[in-house]
């Protein structure tokens, strides 16, 4: 290959970039990014960036040292708007093409929004500009805010509001938060997490609509209840960022289909991070987006699959001065147990807890709060207890 594409100036397209120059490539790199920034991270947005603590120069993955090093040609706030994956080319909004040999598709995902929500005072939380123009309202004084979705995002922007001073309500459509990641137990105590750290918990109960004329004044409840709000936040999920690929030969379906390796039903496209669907599954945290581009990359340079990107599912979120850390495959029928700590009032006691989901005998999975030593033991054994890898399948066209 002369030529490599990496489509998305994003944390999975860096390290896509990276291995590139780390297994050999010695061609033409480009990277296309929608975003103006160099490759930021994302998980500080809604914790140290939104508070305060951390400044955007802070966020950067790579410093300019690291970047001309990769010497890549970096064609940032430009979209991509095509891929004719057969005559190899990257069409960009602006009207220009980047012929190229190989693609590493890395566009993640945006944000889902609320019909109609074009009303001042209504946020979401996925990129930098987003995060800017959040703290930069959040700065102006108290605030009535109401966090729509309790997933981590939304749990996240919760706990750092609160901690701000302002008034918070966290609304969930589900009987309780984090239920698929957690499972109804689990998921209870992180719940109390909210109360704990002084924010209201609504859930059961979906969202009707928004009030307001220009700015929002409150949150409609499917039940008819109005919560008033200064500040709403839209934490409701991501959608992947495939419209651009609309009318290529990728089989598209909640993200880009891939084999286990990452790769396309073409042998010259990959897809990484929040984008790929990587044998049948598609996981939005930040080990996949930095465990995959190795293999996928390796996969690309070959040709074709000659390694699964299969690996342990980890993921953590940081809420009201507590670390959450999860680990394994749970499923519905799983058990859990508290196997170190204890609850005081649903909530972690101190010193945190660790618990342990289990089916037939055998550990699935470990939950961690505030035990990252006891996790990470648990951890190593759970990677070593997995079944073998199997050959990576192939990925339907």
């Amino acid at each position: 290959m002369r030529t490599v594409t990496v489509v998305g100036a994003s944390l999975s397209g860096l390290y896509a970039a990276r291995e590139l120059r780390a297994q050999g490539f010695d061609g033409r790199l480009v990277i296309v990014g929608d975003e103006p920034h160099h490759p930021y991270d994302r998980p500080p947005l809604s914790k140290d960036f939104l508070t305060g603590r951390a400044g955007e120069t802070q966020l950067a993955l790579a410093d300019a040292e690291e970047t001309a090093e990769l010497e890549a040609e970096w064609l940032l706030g430009v979209r991509a708007r095509g891929l004719d994956a057969r005559g190899r080319t990257v069409l960009l909004h602006d009207g220009r093409t980047v012929s190229t040999d190989g693609v590493v598709i890395a566009t993640g995902a945006s944000a889902r929004r609320l019909p109609g929500n074009g009303l001042v005072g209504v946020h979401t939380l996925r990129t930098l500009d987003d995060a800017r123009a959040l703290r930069a309202e959040l700065s102006r004084g108290p605030r009535s805010v109401v966090v729509i979705g309790g997933g981590f995002i939304g749990a996240e922007t919760a706990s750092s509001c609160a901690g701000l001073g302002h008034d918070v309500t966290v609304v969930e459509a589900a009987p309780l938060p984090l239920v698929p990641q957690l499972g109804p137990e689990m998921a209870a105590v992180c719940a109390a997490l909210h109360r704990r750290g002084g924010a209201g918990l609504v859930t059961g109960i979906g969202v009707a609509g928004l009030r307001g004329s220009g700015t929002v004044t409150g949150v409609e409840l499917a039940d008819g209840r109005v919560l008033p709000a200064d500040v709403v936040i839209v934490g409701i999920g991501a959608t992947p960022n495939t419209g651009w690929l609309a009318g290529s030969t990728l089989a598209l379906h909640d993200g880009v289909l891939c084999d286990d390796g990452c790769v396309t039903a073409l042998p010259q496209v990959v897809a990484v991070g929040d984008v790929a669907r990587v044998g049948g599954a598609r996981a939005e945290h930040w080990t996949s987006a930095t465990e995959q581009p190795r293999v996928a990359v390796r996969n690309l340079l070959a040709g074709r699959t000659v390694e699964s990107a299969r690996s342990l599912p980890y993921f953590w979120s940081d809420q009201y001065g507590a670390r959450i850390q999860f680990a394994g495959r749970r499923h519905a029928a799983d058990t859990v147990r508290i196997t170190e700590g204890a609850l005081d009032d649903g909530a972690p006691a101190e010193g945190g807890l660790l618990a342990q989901y289990k089916r037939g005998g055998r550990t699935t999975a470990v939950l961690s709060i505030d035990r990252p030593r006891p996790f990470m033991k648990a951890r190593r054994e759970l990677a070593r207890s997995e079944d073998p890898v199997e050959p990576a399948a192939a990925v339907a066209s």
